[in-house]
């Protein structure tokens, strides 16, 4: 059976969307429509992820996964690749772990307060500050990141999946544009991950 991935075009399945695609990892993609907005879609994700968060996994044993950089280390295994993640004995391996960790425990979560801050926050004035107050930590942990990013990739001579990681993310807030002017670096590696060939249909099929 084919890895099954519950996605969304450009949401953050799109990271793990590539991963799979970079290995050729055979899988399916299942729409899982807009799971703020349509609560049969949330009801439905809801059986595979309890959060109800897009991306969820299910492996070719049936298994389901959640959690994308989970994932990530988990396909390095099912591929038998060191291609994405380096190994145990590489050089990179804890500036790796350190920085995907970063990434998912530190910005990821702004996007899931902020996107929708109503609910989180019921008075819409409160919510307008509120998305803007977590906006702004969100640039300011991007300019950590900027700070740490070599090239002409993230690790620097290697390519890995932290390279994925910012393709995908730096067309969420705040922008390509303000990556362009605040985080060079980062708008470097966002421009040539897309321009892969072998990633280019999954930026295409989820950015445009």
């Amino acid at each position: 059976m084919p890895f099954r991935l519950y996605q969304m075009p450009g949401w953050g399945s799109a990271i793990v969307e590539a991963q799979l695609v970079f290995y050729g990892l055979p899988h399916e993609l299942v729409e899982t429509g807009d799971i703020y907005e349509d609560a049969a879609a949330r009801a439905a994700l809801g059986r595979i992820n309890p959060l109800a968060q897009v991306p969820a996994l299910v492996l070719p044993s049936g298994e389901a996964m959640t959690e994308s950089a989970a994932m990530t280390l988990y396909l390095a295994d099912a591929a038998g690749s060191e291609a994405l993640v380096p190994g145990p004995g590489s050089a990179e391996r804890a500036a790796f772990l350190r920085w995907l960790v970063f990434l998912v425990a530190n910005i990821y979560p702004c996007f899931t307060f902020a996107d929708v801050p109503t609910r989180y926050v019921a008075e819409a004035g409160a919510a307008k500050a509120f998305r803007a107050a977590v906006d702004a930590r969100a640039e300011a942990l991007w300019r950590a990141v900027e700070a740490a990013a070599g090239a002409p990739w993230f690790l620097g001579e290697r390519f890995s999946a932290l390279d994925i990681y910012v393709g995908v993310m730096s067309h969420w807030r705040p922008r390509p544009a303000w990556f362009a002017a605040e985080a060079p670096k980062l708008a470097a590696i966002s421009r040539s991950v897309q321009a892969r060939p072998e990633l280019a249909a999954v930026f295409a099929r989820n950015f445009g």
